[in-house]
Formats: C-alpha cells, structure tokens, sequence
C-alpha cells in the first residue's frame, strides 16, 4: 500500500477494482465514503458482480473475471490519446524517457527473448540502451524518440481501443468510456486519484502484472506519492502484512532481503548478486538507496547469530540455510504428493514431516484433492491451532475428494493447541504498513500455549539434540542468538527491541562521532552497519522500538498536517512515513504539485510535511522519488519481472475465448502449472462457464465456522447465479445447484441473483457464476460446506507464484434435493 487508508480520504477519484472494500473492508472503507461526502469523489467501480462497494458508486462497469489488464490498458490508452496524463511528472519522475535497446520486441503475443524449451523469458532482452559517452543509459527528455519508454507504451497500449476492450472485457463501450474519462480526469497537478484493489487482483496466472498496470496508469497520471493517489493493496486479514514483512514466503528474509540461493557461497558473492547498481549517473535519477544491503544483511546475521557472527566468519552467512529451488507451498505439496523433489530432478524424495502455523492449506490450496492425497503421504505432520481445522483432520474428507481411506494412512498427526489472536499480545501491521501493539484481553484456556512459546520449546528441544548428539552443521543451530529473559516463553516487546536494531558496540558517524553507545536502541535504518557494530531483525521496522520506548503503542492522534497522517500514531515503516515515494509530489523545485494537499514540500533548507522518502536536507533535484530502484524513478517499463516489462492481457490458464490479441498465445506462455495426475486442467467446450470465488464480511476466512454463534451470521454455502441463466438450467433460487470444474463437483443452495449479468465476449455470450470461500468439512456439524477451492486449478503466477482462485471454467446444473 502506497499510501495508506485514511489518506484515502483526499482523493478526487477513487478507482475500486479487484477487491469489494466496503464488503471485505468496512471499516476501512469509510474513508472512500469520507472522501465523496468532504471533497465530492467520484468512486468507481469495476467488478464482475454489482457488489455492496458498487452499490454506492458513482459509475459501476461490469468486467469478465481475468480481463482486468485490457481494462487498464484501454484506460492508459484513453489517457495518452487524449492528452489527459501529467506530462511533466512522467518526465521528472518515470522511466518514460529512457531508451530501450533494440533487441526488445513485442509480436503477436511474445515479447522478446522467449525461450520455448524452459517456458521462461531471458530478460537481457529487455535492457535498456547504454550511452557510449557516459556510464548510464540513454535518455530522451522529449519522449519523441521511437524506442522510448514512453513511445514503446503509446505503441503497446494503442491496440486497446474502447471496441477491443469491450471485445475482450464484455464491457459496454459507453460504460467503459465514463470511467475512462473520470479516471483520467486525475492526470493534472490539480486533482489526485486513487486505486483500491485485493486479492480480485492477486490471485490470478497474470496477477502480477495486472498490479503492474495499475501502477502504470498511476504513474501516468501523476498520482504516485501524492496524498490522494497511489496503489493501495487491500490486505485481508489484520496481520498479512506483517507476515510478508518479516518474511512470510521462502525467497525472502526479513525486510525483503534475497535468500540466499546454493551457488551464492559466500557473503561477498551473495551481495555482489544481489545488490542493485545505479543505471543513470545523471542527477534526475540519482541514488539507489539498495545500495545499503551489505548494512542491512550483516546487521540481520548479526541479529541472528548473535556473537558468533564476526567477520572472520562472514557474519555467519555459511550457517544461513540456502535455497537450491522453488520451496513455494505449491511447489512443496507437489513433491509431497509425488513423493520426490522435481528441485533433484525427481532422484531424491520428497518431504517426510510438515510443519504449519497459521495456515489451512486443505482450506486456502487449490485443487484440494491434490492437498489431501499429499498429506497422506507424510510420515508425519505438526498443526499449530486453536481449531480443529482442514488440514489436521485432513483423512476425515469426504470420499468425494478422493483422498485415500483412513485405514491406509500412515501420517502421525501432532496438533499443538496455539492460543487465539485475543489471547496475545504483541503488534499487528496493517495494509497502511502502521505496526500497532495490541494488548492481550484473556489468557489462552487449559493447556494452550502463544505461538512465541510453542516455537521456543520446539527450537530448544532440537539444540538440547543438536547439543547432545551432534550432526551436520550443528554450529547452524547452535549459533542462533537467543538471549530472551525468559526463553522458554520470550516478551514479544523483547523480540520487537530486537527487530528494531541496537549497537552492538558504539556506532560512529563518517567524522567519527558516537552516535550510539554500545546497547542503545537504534534510532532507524539510517544508522546501521556492516561492520558488526549493528544488529537488526529487519531494517524496515527499524525506528519502531528506539531509546524512546515503544512507537508501536503510541495513540496520539494529532493532526497538523490536515491530512490523516497522524505520526504519533503508532509506527508506519519505513522511517514512520504515511506515504511512499513521497518526493513525487512536489515538482523539479520542490514545489507541492497542489499546494492544498502538500505530500512534502523544499522549504529551502529541508523537506517538510511527512517524513520524506529521501535525506531531509538534500535538495531538489539530488535525489530521485525511487531511490529504491535503480532508475530512481518509477517504472512505466519494468524490465525484470518474469512475464514481460509491459502489462499484457492473457486469458486465464482455462481460457473462456481464444485471445482476441493473439489467439495463437491465448493465455500467458511462462504461468507455472503442475503435471501429476491430479493436475488436470478444463476446456471450454467442456466446461463453458466462469467461475470466481470472494469473501463476505460475515466470515474471518476459514475461522468464523468453527464458531457456534459467529458462523448463524451466514448459515450456509451459497452458488450465486444470474436469473437468466439460471432460468436456462431450471435452477430456482434457494433449490440447489451442482457446479463441476476439470477437478470435481461441489453442491450447495442457488442464490439467484441480478447482481452477476450475462456479457457478450469476442461476440459470443459468456456467463459467470461465484461462490464465497470460508466452509469446509472441519467445524460445527451444522455450518460445515463444500471446500470451494475443490474446483480451482494449480496454475501460479511465475513471478510470486500466487494460485489463480479468481477465474477458472466450470458448467453448472440443477442437483437433486436433500431428502431431510
């Protein structure tokens, strides 16, 4: 999120699409509502459904699910066309004048450097073109140059007419067309605009890229680091951002450093790897602030390790485990199903034990029959839980997801009874990225133990082994640091100090100055090294937990900027700035773009206003407002994701048309999917609909129906049917309904409704269908469902690897009633 959620109420636009706030996020949403009742918002929404959020829009558009990139390229394309995009900030603060080199391409569906064998994209094909006579890039400040970034996207976008995108979209023309010209009434310095997506966005094969596109028609617009714009993801549950900061994924570590992969064998190769360089010398690109990663990296080995970490030893990098592969989930339950590791070449096995905290992965996996047959084959499994959820009861499936019978089950099964999020304390990161401690309201009940004190014990007794018998590489284990008053059951204040960072001996500055004295908390990321005199659990929370106490707890909420920023209000990373990029929204002199809505402006001295995204005292013109790439601008041409450096619009891996742009390459050629037996994928002839799965604000996902008066709030699984549709299947509202996808088939009651609408698609009438997520057969007898996810494919994203939940094809009919 670039923003954050109370800024939302100074937008002039504000652009839901890919999510349904004011269902999924209610009260965050009222800020969408304070920005139409305070400064008259326009609040648009583009969704399948005509949902609660579109119910108090201004302009609703309907869309097929999946189609969301031609979408955003029509509207990108409306903006250029008409001269309705902010020219000077583009200039000043984009990519667009860059020049590309001439090995990059883009034909009939392909970008260049498609190598067909390995599915995957070489991306030295994308590079821009160096400039002989310096050591950068070449640049075209006029954007007139043909291989500017900015004239290879008017090219690329240009195929997105307002007839192509209703072609693709089934979005009427007239329709599309208001939106596109209230979005891009924003492409000023007078008016800002914001984006509001979720997971309607993530979770598809070309999820990534349709976040991408976004960016890019803000970028366009100007509306990036401005109060009232940005991008701004909508994360589900109160802590998933927090999850993903500190490293909730396996290609990353804390504070989205590189893991380290096998061949990376020593901290000087590692960094050389990993660290970006500077492409442009020039001022307006300036520096690249990754240019600290060997101070953020040995300050987190030295966190990690402790004093065992020296430079002698490389700050303990030899002990930090390495990646060899994809250890994504998906990829983990694929070797656990076929037994052996595809990361071997298929000549070593697979997993043996699993271990999950916080997660179902019965429950949020696709294909879940695939999900129970690979824990089948586990010798044993431990589950972190308050309930009795999927995933621990996964042999009392049903027969009809195929898992094998009980009795041929070896799993050894261990549930450690985790205590509930009211029963702990600690902080919650919210999509605004503010960390705020919550204080815990009761004690877990009986035996149940935090999360903190389960992992404890569990780490203490493998050293006491470790100690005690040896084995290989024992120092890995044996070297963590883990200097907790109590060990056994660690302060989570204690362990907050210590992802903030503290000297470890007395920091000094360039002149030689103690700054902090050896013990001292750290002020922020700015005083870090990468001598070992510094530790940091993660350099993007630093400034959290300094000499000052605890930032987290603060609740004071003045405001003297007017603008909800409220900076004594808890801790927002990085650095307790509330919006990101920040510089981008003052002009080359520093000058507020709209001076009612200041983000940061040069006061001649210093940068004013919120914390700003560069060094306070550099002035106008010194630094770039991406100082995290290496351009130091914003990428309108991104030339390092997996699936190509524009947004391009693919069908979904079960593809309802062929692709109107190339039907030849229908869908994206480098999504990942899987190939057992269970890995079956539908056609159209077969299955002609289009499903899509979302939440309701009644459901805390997968928790509320283990909970016997939460889960009467929404009594029972649901297929939600357009009328006419369902008058073609003979389906009547409340009777039920069978949906089948490539995968099998799920039952429940027929919510026949007007809110889903017949569309006409590439010429043909294309229907879609939706069901919520959340039952399963886990829970209270009387509120357990059908596992939606039963019918969704493993097709992932190539670049975050993301299951698409969000569009695959299935064929409804009416189902036989239940004699009660």
């Amino acid at each position: 999120m670039t923003n954050g959620w109370v800024d939302i109420k100074n937008a002039d636009v504000i652009l839901a699409m890919g999510g349904n706030p004011a269902e999924n996020h209610p009260c965050g949403f009222k800020w969408a509502i304070e920005a139409k009742k305070v400064r008259n918002a326009k609040l648009v929404v583009v969704d399948p459904r005509f949902t609660r959020t579109a119910a108090v829009a201004d302009v609703y558009a309907p869309v097929r699910p999946g189609s969301d990139i031609a979408f955003l390229n029509g509207l990108m394309r409306h903006a250029l066309n008409t001269g309705r995009f902010h020219e000077e900030y583009v200039k000043l603060h984009t990519n667009a004048p860059f020049i590309v080199s001439e090995k990059y391409q883009f034909t009939e569906g392909l970008f260049s450097g498609f190598d067909e064998s390995k599915g995957e994209y070489d991306k030295s094909a994308w590079a821009y073109e160096p400039d002989p006579k310096t050591t950068g890039y070449e640049v075209d400040h006029t954007l007139q140059h043909p291989r500017s970034v900015f004239q290879l996207l008017k090219k690329h976008v240009d195929r997105y007419t307002p007839e192509m995108v209703e072609r693709i979209c089934g979005t009427p023309k007239d329709q599309f067309l208001k939106v596109a010209d209230i979005v891009t009434s924003t492409g000023n310095a007078a008016r800002a605009g914001t984006i509001m997506y979720a997971l309607g966005w993530t979770q598809h094969s070309v999820g990534v890229q349709m976040i991408r596109a976004a960016a890019t028609l803000q970028l366009l617009l100007g509306n990036v680091g401005r109060p009232g714009g940005g991008v701004n993801a909508l994360r589900g549950h109160s802590n998933i951002q927090g999850a993903t900061d500190m490293a909730g994924t396996f290609e990353i570590l804390p504070g989205y450093l590189a893991t380290p992969r096998g061949e990376l064998t020593d901290l000087k190769t590692y960094l050389e790897k990993v660290t970006p360089t500077t492409l442009n010398k020039q001022a307006w690109s300036s520096m690249n602030y990754w240019s600290n990663y060997p101070k953020f990296m040995v300050s987190l080995l030295k966190a990690t390790y402790g004093k065992g970490a020296t430079k002698e030893n490389d700050w303990g990098y030899e002990w930090l485990p390495k990646t060899d592969g994809n250890y994504s989930w998906m990829y983990i339950f694929d070797d656990m199903y076929r037994g052996n590791s595809q990361r071997a070449g298929g000549t070593e096995p697979g997993p043996e034990g699993f271990i999950t905290f916080g997660m179902n992965p019965v429950g949020i996996g696709p294909n879940s029959s695939k999900m129970i047959n690979a824990l089948s084959k586990l010798k044993w499994m431990v589950v972190g839980e308050n309930y009795e959820i999927e995933t621990a009861t996964f042999w009392k499936a049903p027969k009809q997801y195929g898992g094998p019978d009980p009795s041929q089950i070896q799993t050894e099964v261990f549930q450690l009874p985790c205590s509930g999020f009211v029963e702990k304390d600690g902080t919650f990161t919210n999509s605004a990225r503010w960390l705020q401690w919550k204080w815990k309201a009761i004690d877990p009940p009986g035996q149940a133990k935090t999360d903190q004190e389960i992992l404890s014990r569990i780490y203490l007794a493998v050293r006491d082994l470790y100690k005690k018998e040896g084995g290989a590489l024992p120092e890995q284990v044996l070297n963590v640091s883990w200097n907790y008053t109590n060990p056994v059951n660690p302060d989570l204040a204690e362990v907050l100090k210590e992802i903030n960072g503290k000297a470890v001996t007395d920091v000094k500055d360039k002149d030689g100055k103690v700054i902090k004295t050896a013990g001292q908390q750290l002020d922020g990321f700015g005083q870090l090294q990468d001598d070992g005199s510094t530790m940091c659990g993660n350099w993007l929370h630093s400034g959290v937990y300094t000499e000052a106490g605890n930032l987290a707890q603060r609740r004071n909420n003045a405001d003297p900027t007017g603008l909800g920023m409220f900076h004594n209000w808890a801790f927002s990373w990085p650095a307790n700035r509330r919006i990101m990029y920040n510089r981008a929204s003052a002009d080359a002199e520093g000058k507020a773009w709209d001076p009612t809505r200041p983000g940061i402006v040069w006061n001649g001295e210093k940068w004013v206003g919120d914390v700003p995204d560069i060094k306070p005292d550099s002035p106008p013109g010194q630094f770039g407002a991406f100082i995290m790439l290496p351009e130091g601008v914003g990428r309108l041409y991104s030339p390092v994701l997996n699936d190509g450096p524009f947004a391009e619009h693919y069908e979904a891996v079960e593809a309802a048309i062929d692709n109107p742009l190339h039907p030849k390459v229908t869908s994206s050629p480098v999504t990942k999917k899987f190939k057992s037996n269970k890995d079956v994928y539908g056609t159209r002839d077969q299955f002609p609909i289009v499903c899509t799965t979302y939440r309701l604000t009644e459901h805390y996902h997968y928790w509320t129906h283990h909970t016997a008066i939460l889960n009467q709030l929404q009594p029972g699984f649901f297929i939600e049917i357009p009328e006419e549709l369902a008058k073609e299947k003979g389906i009547t509202n409340g009777s039920r309904a069978k949906v089948t996808s490539a995968r099998g088939s799920i039952e429940g009651l027929a919510m026949v409704t007007k809110r889903l609408r017949k569309l006409t698609v590439d010429g043909k009438t294309v229907w879609h269908i939706g069901f919520p997520l959340h039952w399963g057969y886990s829970g209270e007898p009387n509120h357990t469902g059908p596992l939606a996810n039963f019918l969704t494919p493993s097709a992932m994203d190539p670049n975050t690897w993301t299951p698409e939940f969000k569009t695959f094809l299935v064929k409804l009919e009416k189902a036989e009633e239940k004699v009660s």
